[in-house]
């Protein structure tokens, strides 16, 4: 075995994705199978979930897919409990359901806000509280990964329950790490910048698209197969088994970016 794949193999072990059937999550689920996890695929499409499952089996890799509302305890806890009986245990949870909308701040209606942070907030602190009593009473050495957001750092304009959710899961992942260090449980909050997806595309307007590239060194959006490598970064217990409590910002230089 090269000294990378010693590195970033994760053969034996087994990662459940939430968030799964969406496209980023779902290229971060390629690569942990690519490296040799087994998969699982958490959330609510299971037609985006077979397609996705398709190309991981081409590959070699091995995956299923699993229903789950992420913002309901009891289906976290469903899942976990599909997850052992198949799989026997599970090392790496990835927190990535999201939702968004760009409705002005005074126009935010009440039911639109309990749904975005039922999914981006409540989802996150259910996972984490399910699996994360599982890896304690365990005594599993595991990874978690939630998804985060530039707008988790700095605020966004039009995105403001979005900006507010996210702050708070940037927030609670530094707590867990402190909490859950004592334990060999490692929380890392994985940080896009601008990736078209099926949650973002509505609000990319072209002049948003202007100002969002005028603000990235680099100049393009982000591609789903370019979180792969910080995924696998953050997952593997050898090569980033000192690194949690962090945000991994993967954006093509825009947070280093001011005028």
């Amino acid at each position: 075995m090269s000294l990378i794949e010693s590195l970033f193999s994760q053969q034996g072990r087994t990662a459940v994705i939430v968030g799964g059937t969406g496209e980023l999550c779902g290229a971060m689920a390629e690569g942990l199978a690519g490296a040799g996890a087994e998969v699982v695929l958490a959330g609510r499409s299971e037609a985006k979930a077979e397609a996705r499952l398709q190309k991981i089996h081409a590959a070699g890799g091995r995956g299923y897919f699993v229903p789950v509302e992420a913002g309901e305890r009891s289906s976290m806890e469903s899942l976990l409990e599909a997850v052992l009986a198949r799989s026997g245990a599970c090392q790496i949870l990835v927190n990535g359901a999201g939702t968004n909308s760009a409705t002005p701040f005074l126009d935010v209606p009440e039911d639109e806000y309990e749904r975005i942070m039922n999914v981006n907030v409540k989802s996150v602190v259910i996972g984490c509280q399910v699996f994360g009593r599982y890896f304690i009473d365990q005594k599993i050495s595991a990874s978690v990964i939630n998804l985060g957001s530039m707008s988790g750092l700095v605020p966004l304009s039009r995105v403001f329950t979005y900006s507010m959710s996210k702050a708070a899961v940037h927030n609670l992942s530094k707590n867990l790490a402190r909490e859950w260090a004592p334990h060999g449980i490692r929380v890392n909050t994985l940080v896009p910048g601008f990736f078209p997806a099926e949650q973002n595309r509505a609000i990319l307007a072209p002049e948003r698209v202007e100002k969002i590239l005028g603000r990235t060194p680099m100049q393009r959006f982000g591609e789903a197969p370019e979180l792969v490598g910080a995924t696998l970064l953050l997952a593997s217990d050898k090569a980033g088994g000192f690194i949690t409590g962090t945000e991994m910002i993967v954006d093509g230089g825009f947070a280093c970016m001011a005028i």
